[in-house]
């Protein structure tokens, strides 16, 4: 006896025929009835019934009225795994149409089926692999080239939206598919790129899953970008300049589409320009592009900012980086994300010094979190071009007054000393005032210059530099350098007596490896890095440049006129030169000569993208 007929709507599909072909009996129908089969689907696909009660429907309301038989033996076929598995995606409509039906009641009769069916539709959200010869080897690779995918993933978001209505649960039940079914991060970028876009069109229709999707995504951002150092990043784009365009030494490294295109003059044309030669970063590259997408499309409607949905994102993603961002040292780009977010609006701005200011000050917090939001705060006061003058000083305002309260509590303890151990968020904050002074002097200076120095006179910067905790010794010596130059030019505090007396005092630390014994000196003891230094991330630079503030190189002539210190005359009598909105010759960022200390004070690598560091001999008064 044949065994029964399934009706499921998806007898349509040829690959189904045949699997019902054999779960009924093909041993007695022989493979001539399989073809036949198949070839009635191909020609018009008839609309079956189950020989045991009718249509599948017909069977499902038995069922809910308490006949089970033929339910059982409805069971017994859908147990077959193949019939999950089936290729319904590229078919025609009809048949689509009757495969997302059958889905639907087929979670609505035994939910032991969602997870199968939720994990299948997963799997359609990368390209589909093709195996590839070469000699004896099976290569296994996406298929790029599909131009059906858009719409093969749009049938794949209208099949969960369509369980979702039979099984309102189904959120809860596909975070755990989604993140199991993540691509492994050194897989091609096309693939990574395809499997994140449709995690982000997911929690536009299950807003439940947004904040996981978020965290998903950055989560692997960030493995990328440990991976990909800045100046591995840097070294492979000049040494592929070098090189005939870059493509011979990187070629089969990652997948680019050259459209068959074979001429070198094709290779480094401006396409290739577009593409990050080191494979890490061009995947880093792709994503990070995808996710400033994603957020311009969210908080955008019409062309102005939607408050209440910037606000959700914000909420999201400020979550995000305090879990995985602010504990994580010296990633280069994926917090750019914070970045550009903030650039939408002031508020969303203000909101996030705030609540990195909330963390530096907290001494709750761990010391290397308080440090990191530090690092946070100079870096981004002096980077963002849309942070007004007035939130900068207010910023300033807070910080330096939080640090004369901090030595005043230290002035009378035995604790007062120069220790990074003991004293690191301190560090971390005169370091934020220093580096944002440097980057926002002439803005702090302009219009008014005999106003900008009462302002700046105000802060007593002479009682921080002075103190016994010492922060010219602890903080960035590019940093240090440079804020002793401009300082010096407008008589503010004099620095280099300090430096000099740190620089003597400076011992060189000898380190065992297996290569033998290194002297080495720490220029950097607080683990100083600027989190928002230039992206180097060509994709992403293009959102990122129009609202960043780049370090402003100088002439010779600019620099040694940082030698100088501006008489205190000239201070006090104040030409109209500044307010008829000229800036006077010397009025310049710092002037910078090579001396004998540059190999105790060089940058590391940390701090590439800042003020590069230069020692300068004060001149006599």
């Amino acid at each position: 006896m044949a065994a029964p007929l399934l009706h499921t709507r998806l007898l349509g599909d040829a690959a189904a025929s045949a699997s019902a072909v054999k779960t009924l009996g093909a041993s007695r129908t022989g493979i001539s009835n399989m073809r036949a089969l198949e070839n009635d689907f191909f020609n018009s696909p008839p609309r079956k019934t189950v020989r045991f009660g009718g249509t599948v429907t017909e069977v499902l309301l038995k069922y809910k009225k308490g006949e089970t038989n033929d339910f059982e033996l409805l069971k017994n076929q859908l147990l077959d795994p193949d019939i999950k598995r089936l290729p319904w995606l590229n078919r025609s409509q009809t048949v689509v149409e009757e495969y997302l039906a059958f889905l639907g009641n087929l979670v609505s009769a035994q939910t032991v089926f969602l997870r199968p069916c939720l994990s299948m539709i997963a799997s359609h959200f990368v390209p589909p692999r093709v195996i590839v010869k070469e000699g004896d080897v099976d290569v296994s690779d996406s298929e790029d080239e599909d131009d059906s995918l858009p719409a093969n993933f749009d049938t794949c978001h209208r099949a969960l939206q369509i369980i979702a209505r039979y099984v309102p649960s189904t959120p809860w039940f596909l975070m755990p598919i989604l993140v199991e079914k993540f691509p492994f991060v050194r897989k091609s970028e096309r693939t990574l790129e395809c499997y994140v876009h449709n995690l982000l069109r997911i929690s536009v229709y299950f807003p439940t899953l947004r904040h996981e999707i978020l965290e998903l995504v950055i989560e692997k951002l960030l493995k990328l970008d440990v991976n990909a150092p800045r100046q591995d990043i840097e070294d492979a784009e000049e040494t592929a300049t070098q090189t005939c365009g870059g493509m011979d030494s990187t070629e089969g490294l990652f997948n680019m589409d050259e459209d068959e295109e074979t001429e070198h003059e094709t290779k480094v044309g401006p396409a290739w320009h577009d593409h990050m030669v080191h494979p890490v970063a061009e995947r880093l590259d792709i994503l990070m592009s995808l996710v400033l997408s994603y957020m311009k499309d969210v908080c955008y409607a019409d062309g102005k900012v939607d408050n209440n949905k910037t606000k959700d994102l914000y909420r999201d993603l400020i979550n995000i980086f305090d879990k995985l961002l602010l504990p994580t040292h010296a990633s280069c780009h994926v917090q750019f994300f914070m970045f550009y977010l903030c650039s939408f609006k002031l508020g969303f701005a203000e909101a996030f010094l705030e609540h990195l200011w909330k963390k530096l000050q907290d001494p709750s917090n761990p010391a290397i979190i308080r440090q990191a939001a530090g690092n946070y705060i100079g870096s981004f006061l002096a980077r963002a071009k849309f942070i007004p003058l007035i939130t900068v000083k207010s910023c300033l305002d807070l910080l330096v007054n939080w640090l004369h309260i901090y030595l005043n509590n230290q002035d009378l303890g035995t604790k007062a000393f120069c220790d990074v151990a003991l004293h690191g968020p301190f560090y971390s904050a005169c370091q934020a005032v220093f580096y944002t002074f440097v980057f926002r002097h002439k803005q702090l200076l302009s219009g008014n210059l005999k106003e900008g120095l009462r302002y700046l006179q105000s802060l007593n910067f002479e009682r921080i530099v002075m103190s016994q905790l010492n922060p010219l010794k602890v903080c960035l010596p590019s940093v240090v350098n440079f804020f002793a130059a401009i300082t010096n030019k407008y008589q503010l505090v004099f620095c280099y007596t300090i430096i000099e007396r740190n620089n003597r005092q400076m011992l060189p630390v000898i380190r065992s490896t297996a290569g033998g014994d290194s002297v080495q000196t720490c220029t950097n003891p607080l683990d100083t890095f600027f989190p928002f230094d230039p992206c180097v991330l060509k994709r992403s630079k293009q959102f990122i440049d129009p609202i960043y503030q780049i370090w402003e190189g100088m002439s010779a002539e600019e620099l040694q006129e940082f030698k100088k210190p501006m008489k205190k005359e000239i201070v006090e009598e104040e030409d109209d030169d500044f307010l008829k909105g000229e800036v006077p010759q010397n009025d310049t960022v710092i002037g910078i000569t090579p001396s004998s200390f540059d190999a105790h004070f060089q940058s590391p690598s940390s701090s590439v993208g800042s003020p590069p560091m230069l020692y300068m001999q004060p001149s006599p008064l």
